[in-house]
């Protein structure tokens, strides 16, 4: 059973940064796309952005597209957060795709992580 571990959440203020992680336990998502999801308190959880399994390609949410960067390396997926407002508060998802490159569906990803939270106070 693939098992993702998101880490690097937590409290920052508005403007600043934070770079969560996700981890596979077993090193299976090499070939797979990885997603990153959200979900505030009372809302749906919605895509943030995905990269592919070599990292060449990488979608973003207009929400987020100029602020937030994915990463990759042979261990681990990042996102990384800068400039970050009140509204990008949530628990942050990364999610393991069906597929060499990710969609905004969720319904594309197999495998998810718990989730870490993020507050930005402002």
């Amino acid at each position: 059973q693939v098992q993702l571990t998101e880490s690097g959440g937590g409290l920052v203020q508005a403007g600043g940064s934070l770079r969560l992680s996700c981890a596979d336990s077993k090193r299976t998502f090499s070939n797979n796309a990885v997603g990153w999801f959200r979900q505030a308190p009372g809302k749906d959880r919605e895509f943030v952005g995905t990269i592919s399994w070599n990292g060449g390609t990488t979608v973003y949410d207009e929400s987020v597209k100029g602020r937030f960067t994915s990463s990759r390396d042979s261990a681990k997926v990042y996102l990384e957060m800068n400039n970050v407002k009140p509204e990008d508060t949530a628990i942050y998802y990364c999610a393991s795709a069906r597929s060499s490159y990710g969609r905004r569906r969720r319904e594309d990803y197999r495998y998810w992580g718990q989730g870490t939270q993020v507050t930005v106070s402002s």
